[in-house]
């Protein structure tokens, strides 16, 4: 059954070719990401991974298919290479088709809260911020200045110094985590934008920035780094 299953109609002579069609494609495909100048793959841009998913498929088809020579993948490696490259000359000259292709940097965290437009708009859930906050030894959003989602995925934060740092919403789970106001004292943080009320009377209706009315207790302490 598995020897069925595995060999059943397999010619010995077309593996062999097989392997080194799969070696020269690969070879090519390293070649062609050196050519584009390729950066590292937490800076890809969606345009780009657009165009490694095509060098891809235009590798695939020729590993295997014993009726497609392998200068149909290469013609297709190099068309798509010299595509990458003219669009990319054209984006460096136009700042439209460049937000058109890789979007924009979207605030994230300004002045201590979160932004909630960005947020809404964000296809990233506030726990995936408090991670990449927490990486960067942010414990409350008291620390953060600006934080921006860059159009690589990445975050770039700007932090306050120890004098001008506030109270801000904990990030880390064991702070993080909805009270009572009348059994802590102020102040409070909103649990979904990081609003502070710094009065048990301002807790009483909901947030006035988000119109949430869960609240955490709001903390101060100072960035380690």
């Amino acid at each position: 059954m598995l020897e069925k299953l595995l060999l059943d109609g397999a010619q010995f002579d077309f593996m062999l070719e097989i392997f080194a069609r799969t070696i020269l494609m690969f070879l090519l495909i390293l070649i062609v990401l050196r050519l584009s100048g390729r950066r590292g793959v937490r800076q890809l841009t969606l345009f780009e991974v657009a165009i490694i998913l095509g060098l891809g498929s235009a590798a695939g088809d020729p590993m295997f298919q014993e009726d497609l020579p392998v200068i149909y993948g290469v013609i297709v490696l190099f068309s798509v290479i010299v595509f990458y490259k003219l669009i990319t000359w054209l984006a460096s000259r136009s700042d439209r088709l460049t937000r058109l292709l890789e979007g924009s940097a979207m605030v994230i965290v300004e002045e201590g809260m979160f932004d909630i437009e960005g947020n809404r708009n964000a296809d990233f859930s506030q726990n995936e911020f408090f991670a990449e906050l927490r990486n960067q030894s942010i414990e409350h959003l008291g620390q953060v200045r600006l934080a921006l989602l860059e159009v690589d995925g990445s975050m770039s934060i700007l932090k306050y110094d120890e004098a001008n740092t506030r109270y801000g919403l904990p990030l880390f789970p064991n702070a993080h985590k909805a009270i009572d106001p009348r059994t802590a004292e102020p102040p409070y943080a909103c649990m979904f934008c990081g609003n502070i009320a710094s009065t048990l009377a301002a807790t009483e209706q909901s947030c006035s920035r988000c119109h949430k009315d869960e609240w955490a207790k709001a903390i101060n302490t100072k960035y380690i780094g």
